[in-house]
């Protein structure tokens, strides 16, 4: 069994340093260690477990195993990045751009709007139980690419071509969120131009600055309800694009 179980190891830790909610960094990584050690023991006792030699071989399938790993778990992210880039949106039109924060679980610099709507979306999808949803695609991942088996579709380019798909739909979906906001700071723009043009005295650099912030706060009031509809649409594109990823990675 231990050959097997390194297999399965290497695979749910690849899994686990790229899929939302548990590969962030705030998490423990004697956490994520024990984690991974307790699902890989878990998922080896209840797949089929092939007889598989340590040889030459057996080395080309743990790179196989990573890969597929990280594969599932970064096409899970890429949709959840929609609501990075739609804060990064509506910041640049509010003026909040320059207030980028540092963001502890990914580590990079993320804007203020879409780091509000991203914790939004992870309380969300605790509360949806989205994360056992997510643990068992790595569990259904063995019924689509076996331990043992060598089928990969890179060579077809069907997986760049999911990619570039997923990548598009999150952009659109980014889109889609930020646009109510974004329409109504575009008509505050447009009025405070025919309002610097009919009355000059009025300075609309200092008017300007707090009314649009006023704006964006009161339209993110208004549609939270239909962007939580949005983000569980969202986490269930998520998991039909695992679901395709698994798929392709299977020969399917």
């Amino acid at each position: 069994m231990l050959p097997a179980f390194l297999l399965v190891l290497v695979r749910v830790t690849g899994f686990m340093a790229t899929v939302p909610i548990f590969s962030y960094r705030n998490i423990p990584v004697i956490h994520k260690i024990g984690l991974s050690v307790a699902l890989s023991f878990i998922i080896v006792t209840t797949i089929q477990n092939p007889l598989i030699a340590l040889n030459g071989e057996y080395f080309l399938l743990l790179i196989k195993e990573l890969m597929v790993g990280l594969s599932i778990g970064f096409i899970a992210a890429i949709l959840l990045y929609a609501l990075q880039v739609a804060g990064g949106f509506i910041d640049l039109q509010m003026g909040f751009a320059i207030a980028n924060v540092f963001d502890p679980q990914t580590g990079i610099q993320s804007p203020l709007i879409g780091r509000y709507l991203y914790i939004f979306a992870i309380l969300f999808l605790l509360s949806i139980d989205a994360h056992h949803m997510i643990l068992n695609g790595i569990y259904l991942s063995y019924q689509f690419a076996p331990i043992d088996e060598w089928i990969f579709m890179f060579g077809e380019g069907n997986v760049a071509r999911l990619v570039s798909d997923t990548v598009v739909t999150m952009f659109y979906i980014a889109f889609q969120m930020a646009i109510p906001v974004v329409g109504c700071l575009f008509l505050v723009d447009l009025a405070l131009g025919i309002v610097s043009r009919t009355v000059p005295q009025v300075n609309v650099f200092i008017v300007g600055l707090p009314l649009k912030i006023f704006v964006s706060f009161f339209v993110l009031l208004l549609v939270i309800p239909i962007m939580f509809q949005m983000i569980e649409a969202l986490s269930i594109d998520m998991l039909e694009t695992m679901r395709k990823m698994m798929k392709l990675l299977g020969g399917q």
